[in-house]
């Protein structure tokens, strides 16, 4: 499915770009999207400002894709972000100030395309690696 993979390129390439626009274009208006932290959005635009939440905390922010498998309307990213935390990131339980420290967070997203858009995501990531790069949380050890 040559439209599925190209809609996925897409979605990585605006993600890097931090285009908004372009983001908000490949989000279906009626999207079903999950995202750690109970986070749900029911829309494009909410699902668009996920992302940009963000990428405005890591303006330096990039994505790439790991591995790829594609089966159906249904892509299945392992994916690394890395960025470096230099303002402010919105938060379900308040703003986290700047830390400016560099995190590398490595995910998993579910997308099922259609038409062209992202009709469903799933997104998972380690919240808990995620507060601790940023120093927000202590470091566990290992014996």
């Amino acid at each position: 499915m040559p439209e599925v993979k190209e809609t996925t390129d897409r979605f990585v390439a605006a993600m890097n770009a931090h285009d908004e626009k372009a983001l908000d274009a490949l989000h279906a208006d009626d999207i079903k999207f999950n995202a750690p932290g109970g986070f749900k959005a029911t829309n494009g635009k909410d699902a668009t400002k996920f992302a940009m939440t963000w990428l405005k905390a890591f303006p330096d922010n990039k994505m790439k894709v790991r591995s790829e498998l594609i089966s159906g309307p249904w892509v299945v990213q392992e994916i690394v972000m890395e960025g470096t935390h230099t303002a402010p990131l919105e938060s379900p339980t308040g703003t986290i100030a700047p830390t400016y420290k560099k995190v590398v967070g490595y995910g998993v997203q579910l997308l099922r395309v259609e038409n062209g858009k992202i009709a469903e995501a799933r997104i998972y990531f380690d919240q808990l690696d995620q507060l601790q790069q940023l120093g927000l949380i202590p470091a566990t050890t290992t014996v």
